[in-house]
């Protein structure tokens, strides 16, 4: 089969599509025929080196697609299911081998390229929204990044949980798709001072959860536009990583909470993966949540793909077509 490896850490040049052996399943796993792969921030940072790999090692973290083969004692799917998964690497690749506890069963409705789409970033923003701070009617938020692909979810999960969205987005263009998913006032970071918007539109009370995903570049500011006891969310670093930082912050700009959450911490066990996903695609099936996939690539022209996603080029879900 064919799949992408790296065997030097580096730029997206470092993504090699080679021969790679058909896998075969041991006890307890299964082969997934991938239809779409996702792509996503954290293997751009695996790529990079920033986040350590012993080399060489295949890329992809998400997918959906079907079970063509099971190993002994797999009883969660069989032959013939529709599938995705997040959190196993391999997957930019024609076929990946899977522990079958980690697979979700497609319900009707949703499609193997919905899947691959929702999983890693749907359930991260599930996490965000219902678990690190359980959004309610009456908070505020606010949104960094909030046109990507975590960001246009987000802005819908915390909608339907009630509350008000401020996102911020770089272009006119990325501010439309906000505001149709849900937020309620967007700011335009590259010809606004964010820390000065959130204070207005909030008439200087600040919100009740700050997400960024950006990291390095709105990190440090974005305490000032947080209410007092209110928390910061940290769950990715696009702009790069933040550096060391002083926790008297914390206490000077109003008792706040810092955390940096990661997916893996949330879908632990087999009962919060089909809990989480459950949720996600019955709000997906049912239109209260919209998928955004329209920038796909070809698995080969996989150095396309993230230098598109690292060019802030992409909006939205980018996927990987085997």
């Amino acid at each position: 089969m064919k799949g992408i490896r790296v065997h030097t850490a580096g730029g997206p040049e470092a993504m090699r599509y080679e021969d790679i052996p058909d896998p075969t399943p041991k006890a307890g796993e299964a082969v997934v025929k991938i239809d779409a792969a996702g792509v996503n921030y954290i293997d751009v940072y695996q790529r990079s080196g920033q986040y350590k790999q012993a080399t060489p090692f295949a890329l992809g973290l998400e997918a959906g697609g079907t079970v063509t083969a099971v190993g002994p004692n797999v009883t969660e799917v069989k032959v013939g299911d529709k599938v995705a998964y997040t959190g196993v690497p391999g997957a930019y690749a024609e076929l990946a081998v899977v522990p079958a506890q980690r697979l979700v069963k497609l319900p009707p409705g949703i499609t193997t390229r919905q899947g691959a789409a929702m999983m890693l970033q749907g359930l991260t923003a599930h996490y965000l929204a219902c678990s690190t701070y359980p959004l309610k009617k009456g908070d505020t938020c606010l949104v960094h990044a909030a046109a990507g692909g975590v960001g246009l979810l987000l802005c819908q999960m915390a909608k339907l949980r009630g509350a008000r969205v401020i996102g911020t987005v770089s272009t006119d263009d990325k501010a439309k798709l906000a505001r149709g998913a849900g937020a309620d006032d967007v700011i335009l970071y590259t010809q606004q001072d964010f820390v000065a918007e959130v204070k207005r539109l909030t008439d200087g009370k600040g919100v009740q959860v700050n997400y960024d995903s950006v990291g390095k570049t709105t990190f440090e500011k974005g305490f000032d536009c947080i209410a007092p006891r209110g928390m910061m969310v940290l769950y990715g670093q696009s702009s790069g990583p933040i550096g060391p930082f002083d926790l008297g912050i914390l206490n000077a700009r109003g008792s706040l909470f810092v955390t940096r959450p990661s997916l893996n911490h949330h879908i632990p066990t087999r009962e919060e993966l089909l809990q989480r996903t459950g949720e996600l695609a019955g709000w997906i099936r049912d239109g209260k949540v919209q998928l955004r996939m329209e920038f796909e690539f070809p698995l080969k022209d996989v150095g396309e793909a993230h230098r598109a996603l690292e060019g802030r080029k992409t909006t939205g879900k980018v996927l990987l077509i085997p």
